[in-house]
């Protein structure tokens, strides 16, 4: 999605990605979790801002605070997953569940609590969100599934409407809840 100041002149298409994370952080709260980090994305994305939101959200409506410790910045990558979820690790003792995300951040998580000695999802459950590589991992990633066929259709849909003299518009595309091991 744009920055808001492009919005109007730009068409654009997107994930849920507000209710997509509140979805995945209410999994994690039916699962008896408490204490729920989350590993963003660049903070200057919207992407990233819209996923803490709906991370934030999703705890509030719980009863659970969203505490600064809880939140560690990732850049999108396998290295920066593990490496926040270590910082959180380090922060926050009693860490029982984390929501990457994205995969990779994910996928670099599972990877730092097992050096850890922890167990997933065991001592701490794991989130992601795309569905891109969740079954390559052990444990397979519950993780929030983006359509990725449904998102390429849209944006082609939208720029022949604007190449035809359309007006931009936006679309936002539903995830789902895809629960596997790890959570």
């Amino acid at each position: 999605r744009p920055v808001e100041s492009l919005v109007p002149r730009v068409g654009w298409v997107d994930s849920e990605n507000e209710a997509g994370a509140r979805a995945a952080v209410d999994h994690l709260v039916g699962r008896g979790r408490r204490r729920i980090g989350v590993i963003t994305g660049p903070s200057q994305m919207m992407v990233s801002k819209d996923r803490l939101s709906g991370w934030r959200a999703a705890l509030e409506e719980a009863g659970l605070e969203a505490e600064p410790s809880l939140v560690e910045e990732g850049a999108f990558t396998l290295e920066s997953g593990a490496e926040a979820v270590s910082k959180l690790l380090a922060r926050v003792a009693d860490l029982d569940a984390v929501f990457a995300q994205n995969d990779l951040m994910a996928l670099g998580a599972l990877g730092a609590l097992q050096a850890e000695g922890k167990t997933v999802p065991g001592d701490v459950a794991v989130m992601g969100f795309d569905d891109l590589l969740a079954t390559s991992t052990i444990p397979s990633l519950s993780t929030m599934a983006q359509d990725v066929q449904g998102f390429g259709a849209a944006m082609a849909s939208l720029l022949l409407e604007q190449l035809a003299g359309g007006s931009p518009r936006h679309e936002v595309i539903p995830v789902r809840l895809v629960e596997r091991e790890s959570a």
